[in-house]
């Protein structure tokens, strides 16, 4: 696992960046290439080792591939989405690179784009945050200024080329919700690629009383592995609502990490996992209630079939000042068959005394006499199977604040 000389220097021509972010990058690198791909030695990563997932997986993993660039602007990208975007603001990243923006639903001077990255606080022993800030591709920003409200939602959609394959793609997008600001964000992962590693990071900075809808979908049936980071600072009365559906790529973990730093903020992090053959994927949250009357709440539900592991990591840590906390977790899987496994690992911890927290994980099967009774109304046994996990599932959709992404994410897992 190495980058040659000459493969840095076609990747530093690619971006055409200056000689300052050039050192920056080398150092986050060089950083990275000291700890590697984390493995099960790393207390988050307990349940998917991802350096002997892609060790097998993609053994010849390429940090630099040329076809990425002459990929870009060669065809209609809009007709490749599975969803009408017309009346919708939408990003388009292809391998990596952003290749169309159209915010035209909204007034233009209400929102600000940077494609130039800010200096950022990189955790050192966060190895794929390094990796991410050392190689991505391209960057966006979006600021939305004081007191503006989204019309329409924002959908990101990445896509890769099907003959990109064994190929590191490193992306990053960032948002500043400014006071009493809202939006909505569809992020959609609809990678055809085979057998690449996508990392993906994100921070969002959420100032008094804005809201941010932060929805991900991992729909498209695909090899790939995927990494998703997002972190969300949030301030005074600002609100962050997160959802995820996790069923398309052959490995996929989603962490989501949210701080509550000041006063009367909310976080939400519900999610749903749908998966079958091999595939592993992992959903880990962590809520951070750093100050007085927070409030978090966690959903996650699973559903496994054929060789299918999920796993879900929850954790609510309440600082000793962050008196009067309201957080709850709560985790539930079905198994559809023996082969499948789920991990549950809810975790509280706790250093303020006027709190109310609550945390909890189940696994089993299906209710064999709901099934039967559905059959006595003529259903065949996998209808009312799909019933009774479309039910299952209903609970965590309708969570969904936003009722036109609502309705496509229903329209995505087949549920009415």
């Amino acid at each position: 696992m190495e980058i040659k000389n000459f493969e840095i220097k076609e990747f530093l021509n690619l971006l055409n960046i200056n000689k300052e972010n050039i050192m920056i990058r080398s150092k986050f690198l060089e950083d990275f290439y000291k700890k590697g791909f984390p493995t099960k030695k790393n207390e988050d990563w307990k349940f998917i080792d991802l350096n002997k997932s892609i060790s097998s997986k993609i053994p010849n993993l390429k940090f630099f591939n040329k076809l990425i660039n002459k990929e870009v602007g060669q065809i209609n990208f809009v007709e490749d989405i599975p969803i009408d975007l017309k009346n919708k603001n939408f990003v388009i990243s292809k391998n990596g690179f952003i290749v169309e923006i159209n915010f035209n639903q909204e007034n233009q001077d209400e929102f600000e784009i940077i494609r130039t990255s800010d200096e950022v606080k990189v955790n050192p022993n966060d190895t794929l945050n390094l990796l991410n800030q050392a190689l991505y591709l391209d960057y966006i920003k979006l600021t939305v200024k004081k007191n503006y409200i989204f019309k329409k939602p924002i959908v990101f959609v990445n896509l890769s080329s099907s003959n990109i394959e064994s190929t590191n793609i490193n992306q990053r997008f960032d948002i500043v919700m400014e006071k009493n600001s809202s939006l909505s964000l569809l992020d959609l992962n609809l990678n055809q690629s085979i057998n690449n590693f996508i990392n993906v990071n994100n921070n969002f900075t959420l100032k008094e009383g804005s809201v941010l809808k932060n929805y991900k979908l991992d729909i498209s049936n695909n090899k790939n592995l995927y990494y998703s980071k997002t972190n969300i600072d949030l301030f005074k009365n600002s609100i962050a609502e997160n959802f995820v559906l996790s069923s398309g790529s052959e490995l996929a973990k989603n962490e989501i990490e949210c701080n509550l730093k000041e006063d009367y903020s909310s976080a939400f992090v519900n999610g749903i996992i749908d998966i079958n053959d091999i595939k592993q994927h992992e959903i880990r949250s962590k809520i951070n209630h750093l100050s007085e009357n927070t409030k978090s709440y966690q959903l996650i539900k699973c559903a496994l079939k054929d060789n299918a592991k999920a796993v879900y990591q929850g954790k609510i840590f309440v600082d000793s000042i962050a008196q009067k906390t309201d957080g709850y977790q709560l985790s539930k899987a079905i198994l559809l068959n023996e082969g499948t496994e789920f991990n549950g690992k809810p975790e509280l911890e706790i250093y303020a005394d006027d709190v109310k927290c609550s945390h909890g994980s189940s696994s089993g099967n299906l209710d064999e006499n709901k099934i039967f009774y559905l059959m006595t109304r003529g259903l065949n046994k996998n209808e009312a199977k799909k019933i009774l996990l479309d039910g299952f599932f209903l609970e965590v959709i309708e969570k969904i604040t936003d009722e036109e992404i609502k309705n496509i994410v229903k329209d995505f897992s087949k549920i009415k």
